[in-house]
């Protein structure tokens, strides 16, 4: 570096990375611990932004570098350290009661269901129990719990430990415990944490003495950084030596407010369904079991109407604003198929029931309402609706989720018509390149389909149904004109279109995975309006 560069790269050195070049003026080579301790003025977040600048700039360089694995508990982890894990607590119960049925651990209300579940998979598997008549655990051999009293006592170990542990000072049997259940992704509920701590040791280049030289002759390494009152009342401003301004450098990036990627997915949908001619139908969440599922021709013992799949609103609660007429035809359907041609599901129809409240449970309860209350022949109708359903929440599920619904009738629409509006949706919405149909089996439509797009990583996967509607369902609505319908999910469509791999960083709130994926959106050509 020639001479003029050396005294602005000298005069350009912040406060903080004096202090740290000061250390270095008869040292060799310094760890992060050390010029610690030689200056305690000095935090260790400062001392680690300072070495950051200076390898920046190439006056320091690291020289050596030891990464430690260093290992805590999760929140889960501190819970077993208190409770136990969800296995030795089931075996303490079998033991204490000889016998217990798997139904019962199951009913357990301290555990999670993925707990129970993998919990006595594990018994099952190490030999421990053994499935004696009715269905019920048995302990017969607790040796084969060693694996299992050895993890928890790595867990209290480590609760009775104020700071996270060297993983390298730990017996090899208790490194593979932790190995076994630490937390690998920040979804896992996993029993340890590993973090990696980089212990680094750093040494002047060559550039470090002249440009250290000049930092001297400028003078005093405390510098100010801005005029206080008090400063101008005493005038010992004079006294003082002040940090020079760079005015070539950038100021710092204000990024303007955006709409969220999904938000910004969900109105493209709408916008695009609005320039096809449809028009929006909207309903309740909250919505009868008559709209939901009657209507549809879902026979009220249909399994999708247990709690595992619904919820129900708690009290006795209906919806009185259904007309008795309405029911009623609804009703002969059901037990002997009415005026629609068939046969019905030949079951007495509760007209008590059929008013009960849930949540949406499919966005189709919003099409049956449309065409209960009168659709145009012909119409095109969409709806974007969110619907709840019970569901283990993994990469692909979640309880509650939105549906793209839409209906088209009129005296020409056909099957065909609605396999090239699904193909449609798939190419234009989800961005999807390869689609294929399945037949599919749904009690209100008929024929039936399941369309399935490729995922770039998780590979194929359903979007949805959709079929003509049956003369079961029409025909009590007072619509005699064929009607296709769909059911796709939107959530999944986002998925492929923003190329997201799970289906919770949807509703994520880390700016770095937004701004991502509002650049997918951006070289897809979906512009940014003014009102985003």
């Amino acid at each position: 570096m020639n001479d003029d560069v050396l005294t602005k790269l000298a005069e350009s050195l912040h406060p903080l990375e004096k202090k740290v070049l000061v250390q270095f003026s008869d040292q060799d080579k310094l760890t992060e611990d050390a010029i610690l301790e030689r200056d305690a003025s000095l935090q260790a977040s400062q001392l680690s932004m300072a070495l950051g600048w200076l390898l920046t700039k190439e006056i320091v360089k690291v020289v050596e570098e030891k990464v430690e694995a260093l290992v805590s508990l999760t929140p889960t982890g501190a819970a077993y350290a208190k409770e136990k894990i969800p296995l030795l607590r089931m075996v303490e119960e079998i033991k204490s009661k000889g016998q217990v049925p798997i139904r019962e651990l199951q009913k357990r209300t301290d555990m999670e269901p993925e707990e129970k579940s993998s919990a006595i998979g594990a018994l099952k598997a190490c030999g421990a129990v053994v499935i004696v008549s009715g269905g019920q655990l048995e302990l017969t051999d607790r040796s084969k719990l060693s694996e299992f009293e050895s993890l928890q006592r790595v867990i209290e170990q480590l609760s009775k430990m104020e700071d996270a542990v060297p993983l390298a000072t730990l017996p090899p049997e208790d490194q593979a415990a932790i190995e076994a259940h630490h937390r690998k992704r920040g979804k896992a509920k996993g029993i340890f944490r590993v973090d990696e701590r980089a212990h680094r040791t750093y040494a002047p280049t060559d550039d470090f003495g002249p440009i250290y030289q000049k930092m001297m002759a400028v003078g005093s390494v405390e510098e100010i950084g801005g005029l206080t009152p008090e400063m101008l009342k005493e005038g010992n401003w004079r006294e003082k030596q002040f940090r020079k301004y760079n005015i070539q450098l950038l100021p710092p990036r204000i990024t303007g407010g955006r709409k969220h990627p999904y938000k910004r997915f969900l109105d493209q949908v709408k916008s695009k369904f609005v320039s096809m001619g449809f028009s929006e139908m909207r309903g309740p969440l909250v919505e009868s079991e008559f709209w939901d599922m009657d209507a549809l021709y879902m026979p009220q013992f249909h399994p999708a109407r247990e709690i595992h799949d619904v919820y129900f609103v708690k009290g006795d609660l209906q919806d009185q604003t259904i007309s008795k007429e309405t029911i009623d035809r609804v009703a002969a359907t059901h037990q002997n198929g009415g005026k629609s041609g068939s046969r019905g599901w030949r079951y007495p129809f509760d007209v008590e029931r059929t008013r009960r409240l849930i949540l949406r449970s499919q966005g189709t309860s919003v099409s049956a309402r449309t065409l209960g209350e009168g659709a145009n022949i012909p119409g095109k109708y969409f709806s974007i609706a969110r619907c709840f359903r019970y569901d283990q929440v993994d990469a692909t599920h979640a309880p509650d989720f939105f549906q793209v619904e839409g209906i088209v009738l009129g005296p020409e629409i056909h099957f065909r018509t609605l396999l090239g509006l699904l193909t449609l949706f798939a190419k234009e919405v989800a961005r999807a390149e390869e689609i294929k149909f399945l037949p599919a089996y749904f009690p209100f439509t008929e024929p039936s389909v399941e369309m399935h797009v490729r995922h770039p990583k998780l590979g194929w996967m359903e979007l949805g149904g959709a079929g003509l509607f049956r003369p079961e369902v029409t025909e009590p609505l007072g619509v005699n004109v064929p009607v296709i319908a769909w059911g796709l999910g939107l959530d999944r469509m986002a998925m492929v279109a923003l190329e997201i791999s799970d289906i919770r960083d949807l509703f994520s709130s880390d700016l770095g995975l937004i701004r991502e994926k509002q650049t997918v959106l951006e070289k897809r050509g979906e512009a940014i309006n003014a009102d985003d």
